[in-house]
């Protein structure tokens, strides 16, 4: 005879959140390595999103939600006048982050932005700051910043290496939402409840589907999704910290939790398993090796899986530039992952199609020697129908080892090469480049580059001597986490 009831018992929160939470409110980070690049991903992400501000469809999307809203002790967001409750401002700060698709990357079973977090830990530590000075107390620092960005680094990169949300169709912004909440749930103070509260809230929420950024329906959701899931977990935090019970079993129980409603064709072999053992995979404990080993976009605002691909067309390009009638053939190899999300043929439809095309972040640079975020325009694409004809030429192959190394620990390559064959029968060299400019192997080579950047990105937006200050609060570790958040905010506005 079958159960007429549910038995009753509630359980003790799922070990995973657990785990995180422990880490979250607990963990001491030691490492230099983490801190000191924290400190420049601080600056690239920033930069980033004052480099967006230049794109009114960006824009557009920014500001209070009823006009003339006034906040006390309200969050900035960079590079605008704007000062939002916490909630809007991490919208607003991930909205401008993400939008250029230029900022941090971390790659394994699922792929992502950390510094799309920067939204939530800016918004929650500039109102605190400000709020404690206001009532008498000492400012908050810019460690904290600094701290909740390795800490969220963490808790997104550690859960993706071995959890592939996309291979069930959900976007890889969860694990923005439950980052955003853990860290800004520590910012304001959490006890372990509280915490434990927050967390499984951020699980129990819908998640966000990955059909905004696939063919056919690639769109620009894509460049504020992370500003939503953001400011989602800014949310969720506050509404713990007000008291709100959690939901122990939010992954585990069974039929109506996360594992079994949207976790359970994760890949192939977990799909044949019995529902009981569907769960995340940590292959590592929480510490700071996400931060350490975090991906940066220096040369171009592109999808990540096509940075070495335009590395590669850069350098062909004075080979290519006078013959683009001679060419027969174009040979992209790469691998599984980069086909999986970004190979298309056809039509490409806006912007945020484009700069999630392989053959295009191909195609423009072999043509014009640069990637740059206006190439993705409307109107630079409809003045070059030159770049269309070089993708009907292109053929994507898959270099098997280029996928393999993809997921090694010791290496985590993001490989492409890029070959020409003209119709003569002559060819150029097969450019290979297997680890962009901003991959930790290359950070020598690399993080000189990132300030440049950095200076570049504050010159569109501010005069020199307000550029140079901002450089100077970000010149060393030492000088930038003893000053106060809402002085080194207001530099930014």
């Amino acid at each position: 005879m079958s159960a007429t009831y549910d038995l009753n018992e509630r359980p003790d929160y799922d070990d995973i959140l657990q785990q995180i939470a422990d880490y979250a409110l607990d963990y001491c980070i030691e490492s230099e390595e983490a801190w000191e690049t924290a400190r420049y991903c601080l600056m690239d992400t920033l930069g980033c999103g004052l480099l967006a501000l230049r794109f009114p469809e960006c824009t557009k999307h920014l500001g209070p939600l009823v006009e003339g809203t006034n906040v006390p002790h309200g969050a900035r967001v960079p590079g605008t006048p704007y000062r939002l409750d916490p909630v809007k401002a991490a919208w607003d700060i991930g909205c401008i982050v993400r939008w250029l698709d230029y900022n941090d990357t971390w790659l394994a079973a699922e792929w992502g932005h950390p510094s799309d977090n920067l939204g939530a830990i800016l918004a929650v530590a500039d109102y605190l700051s400000q709020k404690r000075v206001a009532n008498g107390q000492a400012p908050l620092a810019m460690k904290a910043v600094l701290e909740a960005m390795i800490l969220a680094h963490e808790i997104q990169g550690v859960l993706a290496l071995e959890n592939s949300f996309n291979r069930v169709g959900l976007d890889h912004v969860v694990l923005v939402k439950v980052a955003s909440t853990a860290v800004s749930a520590k910012l304001m103070g959490a006890n372990r409840e509280q915490m434990l509260s927050a967390l499984s809230h951020a699980w129990v929420d819908g998640q966000a589907l990955r059909t905004y950024r696939h063919a056919p329906n690639a769109g620009s959701r894509k460049s504020w999704a992370a500003g939503d899931a953001t400011s989602r977990g800014v949310r969720l935090a506050d509404i713990a910290m007000r008291g709100e019970m959690g939901i122990p079993g939010v992954l585990t129980a069974p039929q109506w939790g996360f594992y079994d409603v949207l976790f359970s064709k994760t890949n192939r072999d977990q799909a044949l398993k019995p529902e009981s053992s569907r769960s995340f995979a940590l292959p590592q404990s929480f510490g700071s090796y996400v931060m350490e080993n975090i991906l940066f976009k220096i040369s171009f605002p592109a999808e990540f899986h096509a940075q070495t691909a335009a590395e590669a067309a850069v350098t062909l390009h004075p080979q290519v530039k006078g013959r683009l009638e001679d060419i027969d053939r174009i040979e992209i190899t790469t691998h599984e992952s980069a086909i999986r999300i970004i190979s298309k043929q056809g039509k490409l439809a806006n912007p945020a199609d484009r700069d999630h095309c392989l053959q295009y972040m191909t195609a423009v640079p072999l043509i014009f020697g640069n990637l740059t975020a206006e190439h993705y325009e409307d109107s630079f694409h409809q003045a070059h129908p030159e770049i269309d004809r070089l993708r009907e030429k292109m053929q994507v192959i898959e270099d098997e080892r280029y996928t393999r190394e993809y997921l090694e620990a010791d290496k985590r390559s993001i490989a492409n090469a890029v070959q020409v064959f003209f119709k003569d029968g002559s060819s150029t060299e097969k450019i290979a480049v297997e680890y962009p400019i901003g991959h930790r192997r290359r950070r020598e080579e690399g993080m000189p580059l990132l300030v440049e950047k950095f200076r570049a990105n504050l010159q569109t937006r501010f005069p020199a001597q307000q550029c140079e200050a901002i450089m100077g609060s970000c010149a060393s570790l030492g000088q930038l986490e003893v000053m106060p958040v809402h002085e080194f905010v207001s530099h930014l506005t």
